[in-house]
């Protein structure tokens, strides 16, 4: 299924494209309280079979799959093409994926779009975000679902785009 952006694009598999007022959810921060209701981990496990899925679609090897570290919100992967490597980031929260050129400890304006081949990642219930969203102002997202626990943490780091939202390494 292909996202159009906006409030459904976290919600959606497939692939999510430009518009104002995408919906951050609920701990896709990082910080939650183990109360907080709906709060999931993205298994390394199923992010990996996708991500050997996709490494087939690409004509490629899996490189690397670096589950995610203390205080980062991503599990990191890259697959080696004839034509060179390419990383993504799976959102240790939520199933989404965003594409960068190199693996890094957090993330403000790295990123960019997906190759076509990564649309079969929405097949595995991952939703791939375009550049445009990902770079979209945090000011233009829908921020009513996070907590005061996640607004603190974003008044405190002030990230100013939702991937660096989405992709941090906050403590």
């Amino acid at each position: 299924m292909i996202g159009t952006g906006g409030a459904q694009a976290g919600r959606e598999a497939g692939m999510a494209g430009p518009g104002d007022g995408f919906r951050l959810m609920r701990g896709s921060t990082g910080f939650f309280t183990s109360g907080d209701p709906g709060i999931r981990r993205t298994d390394p496990r199923a992010c990996r079979t996708a991500w050997y899925a996709a490494a087939r679609a690409a004509g490629g090897r899996v490189g690397e799959f670096e589950a995610r570290q203390i205080a980062q919100t991503f599990h990191t992967a890259t697959i080696e093409r004839p034509d060179g490597r390419c990383c993504a980031l799976f959102q240790a929260y939520t199933p989404l994926v965003a594409f960068v050129d190199e693996p890094h400890d957090w993330y403000t304006d790295q990123f960019r779009e997906a190759p076509a081949w990564a649309a079969g990642l929405g097949d595995f219930g991952f939703t791939v975000l375009s550049a445009a969203v990902l770079l979209s102002p945090l000011s233009s997202a829908d921020t009513s679902a996070l907590s005061a626990v996640e607004r603190r943490q974003i008044d405190y780091w002030r990230p100013e785009t939702v991937g660096a939202v989405l992709f941090n390494s906050w403590d």
